[in-house]
């Protein structure tokens, strides 16, 4: 009896570890970006890039403060910004410092002279006081990483 209890249980087991590697929805497709418009002709070569050939990526403002804030709320802000380079410009990736801190980037290449944005939205759930949070872009520009930065200071409600 006590075999077959242990075969249930490693059967069960087997079927849990198979569902949970499964892979996210098949249907839902990330935007792919071709590696033809990655195109940093200064790390390319070895040689420096002709001046404006490779992408600038260059921001309105870099950082952001929301001021006063209650505890709870969810705040956004876009980060505007401009290829001001001479080649595709392409976000890789855009990481908050932490959870609260979520933002959203084009997926695609962004062509010399064109505008597009960073939208941030920090919730303030659980924090307080004075509060500075990250988000690290990673380009195809040289620097590759840029830092946007959103602070505010948050209120908490007093209890009646």
């Amino acid at each position: 009896m006590k075999i077959k209890s242990l075969l249930i249980a490693l059967a069960g087991i087997t079927l849990l570890a198979a569902v949970s590697c499964k892979q996210d929805d098949p249907k839902k497709v990330e935007p792919v970006i071709s590696t033809d418009v990655i195109s940093v002709p200064a790390t390319a070569s070895g040689k420096p890039a002709e001046p404006g050939s490779a992408p600038v990526i260059t921001f309105a403002e870099d950082k952001h403060d929301f001021g006063k804030i209650t505890q709870g709320e969810k705040v956004s802000y876009s980060f505007m910004f401009k290829n001001t380079g001479g080649s595709d410009l392409v976000i890789s990736s855009a990481q908050g410092s932490c959870g609260c801190t979520v933002p959203s980037y084009p997926h695609v290449a962004i062509k010399a002279g064109a505008t597009s944005k960073i939208d941030v939205v920090f919730n303030s759930e659980g924090k307080s006081g004075l509060v500075q949070k990250t988000v690290t872009l990673v380009t195809n520009c040289n620097p590759s990483t840029k830092v946007l930065t959103i602070s505010t200071t948050i209120i908490v409600p007093e209890e009646e």
